[in-house]
């Protein structure tokens, strides 16, 4: 039986659409130096139906009739409405009711995905049969889970990848205690010079280069990712939190912008027909506020594991926006018992990462992939989900 898997993206206020289909693992992609599509021969929808949903409301291309809505979002209103966009979508489309159903996201979705993960976890035990969704587990990349850890990870991630200097290191250390949400002078001079660096490289993949195109600028890059109170307290009150990131080729998202501006694109997609009052961005510029955001995700994650579903979180190694060692500290938190230790696993004749198997939970990382997975390691990735749909263990040896 073919799955379903419904994706969600960065966010929040950022395109799924954008991101995660025209740029990640959607059969087409948006080719290099041109905004045009080509296929991609490592699409996830080879392993599963995929659908994918522009949300919240106001993000690509999704729009509301009254603009007061755009000011009440949040992580709850997130997950209620799309609740509901997905059972209305098995109504229109009944003959998928009877698949699996799994759940996959990358980076705000770490909240997105457990948090819808667990209204339709909630809704199935009291729902009558034709609203049933056979949900069946997640699975979330460089994912923004616990906010302490989230910026703990950060810190300790580009001093270990020698991005800072051991003074701003620990200059963090001693002034910053990111437990809590108040912040001192001291703490944000300090991570002033932490942000300074990454205006010279790619957060988001520490070792890929910076777009030179010519008809773009280090600017363009730097639009709002994280809006206002969806941010852990603390990092988020300095500019460089909110750059939203690039590819492996750092021009593409440039690329994107200009194709889904496309009136006869548009016009194909049968999208805009409202005719929206601003472009469409990878990150919406109609979200300027979220009205809650909890600080961790953790207690969902663990009633989910509890409840039976089924569960994996991967981190590309080279992020060091959620990078591999926040996802680390976070799942420690969780106090899981180690069924697998750590070991390698392996894409053909290579080593693709490393895994550890805990019990309700499997954390796989990707060797030599920025924030976003299938971009950098595009095969990988679909070695990933697939595995995951089948609930197997990926190879520990070479082959």
């Amino acid at each position: 039986m073919i799955q379903n898997v419904h994706c969600l993206c960065l966010g929040p206020g950022c395109s799924s659409i954008g991101y995660g289909e025209a740029e990640e693992l959607g059969p087409f992609l948006i080719q290099k130096g041109v905004p045009e599509l080509g296929l991609n021969r490592h699409s996830w929808n080879k392993e599963a139906n995929l659908l994918f949903l522009e949300s919240p409301v106001g993000v690509g291309f999704s729009y509301t009739n009254t603009s007061s809505d755009l000011n009440k979002l949040g992580d709850a209103i997130t997950a209620e409405d799309a609740y509901i966009f997905l059972v209305n979508w098995f109504k229109r489309f009944p003959r998928f009711k009877s698949h699996d159903f799994y759940i996959a996201g990358e980076s705000y979705a770490g909240h997105y995905v457990p948090q819808l993960s667990e209204k339709i976890f909630d809704e199935n035990k009291i729902v009558p049969a034709k609203n049933y969704i056979n949900f069946k587990g997640f699975i979330i990349g460089n994912a923004l889970m616990d906010d302490e850890t989230d910026q703990t990870g950060m810190i300790d991630y580009a001093w270990d990848h020698a991005v800072i200097s051991d003074r701003v290191y620990h200059d963090v250390k001693n002034n910053c205690n990111f437990s809590k949400e108040n912040v001192t002078d001291a703490c944000s001079s300090s991570l002033d010079e932490y942000f300074a660096v990454y205006d010279i490289i790619d957060m988001y993949s520490v070792y890929s280069p910076v777009c030179v195109d010519s008809n773009s600028t280090m600017a363009s890059n730097r639009r709002s990712y994280f809006v206002e109170g969806a941010s852990p307290k603390i990092l988020s009150r300095h500019s460089g939190w909110h750059r939203k990131p690039v590819g492996y080729d750092p021009c593409v998202p440039n690329y994107t912008e200009k194709y889904f501006n496309r009136p006869d694109v548009q016009e194909a997609l049968h999208a805009n027909a409202t005719k929206i009052g601003y472009t469409w961005t990878h990150c919406s510029d109609a979200i300027s506020k979220w009205n809650d955001a909890p600080s961790s995700v953790l207690p969902v994650i663990r009633k989910l594991i509890d409840g039976g579903i089924r569960v994996w979180v991967f981190s590309g190694d080279t992020d060091g926006r959620i990078p591999v060692t926040s996802t680390r500290l976070t799942l420690n938190k969780l106090g899981l018992k180690t069924i697998q230790e750590w070991k390698p696993w392996y894409d053909r004749m290579q080593v693709g990462g490393w895994t550890i198997i805990f019990e309700g939970l499997t954390f796989v990382t990707v060797r030599g992939a920025g924030h976003q997975v299938p971009t950098f390691a595009p095969r990988q990735a679909r070695q990933l989900i697939r595995h995951f749909l089948a609930d197997q263990q990926l190879p520990s040896s070479p082959f």
